[in-house]
C-alpha cells in the first residue's frame, strides 16, 4: 500500500463534501499540475490519503481510500489529463495542523513542508504513522 496526501480548499471542497459522496466517492478532478497527476497514475486502489484542507483550516482533516485507479478527467478535453476516484475513509479526530506538521523534526522532509502547492503528493510510510499518531489515530489505519 502507498500513502498520499489530496489537497482542497474545504470552501471549494470540503471532507464532509467528500463524505456525502458515500461509497462510490468522486473523481479528484482539475489537477492541471503533472507532478500531481504523476502521483495519481501511480496510485492502486486501496491506497489511502490524508485529506487536507488548504488555504482555510490549514490541517488534515481526514482520510481518504482510492477507489478507481486513473482514467481521464472529465472536466477536460485534453488527454493528458487523468484522475483517480476516491472516498472518505475515516475523520482525523485531532485534525494535525500544518503548524504542527513543520514544528515537527520527524515530518521534516514531508512533501507537505518542501512542496506547499502540490495539490496531490506522496507520504512514506514513516511520515504516515506519525502524522497518524499526531491526529490520534492509534494504530494507524
Amino acid at each position: 500500500m502507498n500513502y498520499w496526501l489530496f489537497k482542497s480548499e474545504p470552501s471549494v471542497f470540503s471532507f464532509e463534501a467528500l463524505k456525502a459522496k458515500g461509497k462510490a466517492g468522486t473523481q479528484w478532478d482539475g489537477v492541471r499540475n503533472y507532478a500531481a497527476r504523476n502521483n495519481m497514475k501511480a496510485m492502486q486502489i486501496g491506497d489511502l490519503g490524508f485529506f487536507y484542507h488548504s488555504n482555510e483550516g490549514l490541517n488534515v482533516v481526514g482520510i481518504a481510500e482510492v477507489c478507481a485507479l486513473a482514467h481521464p478527467d472529465t472536466t477536460t478535453d485534453d488527454p493528458r489529463w487523468e484522475c483517480v476516484d476516491i472516498r472518505a475513509f475515516k475523520d482525523v479526530p485531532n485534525p494535525p495542523t500544518l503548524e504542527e506538521v513543520k514544528a515537527n523534526p520527524k515530518l521534516a522532509d514531508m512533501a507537505l513542508v518542501r512542496l506547499g502547492r502540490l495539490s496531490v503528493q506522496p507520504v512514506t510510510p514513516a511520515e504516515w504513522k506519525e502524522v497518524c499518531r499526531m491526529g490520534g489515530l492509534t494504530p494507524a489505519p
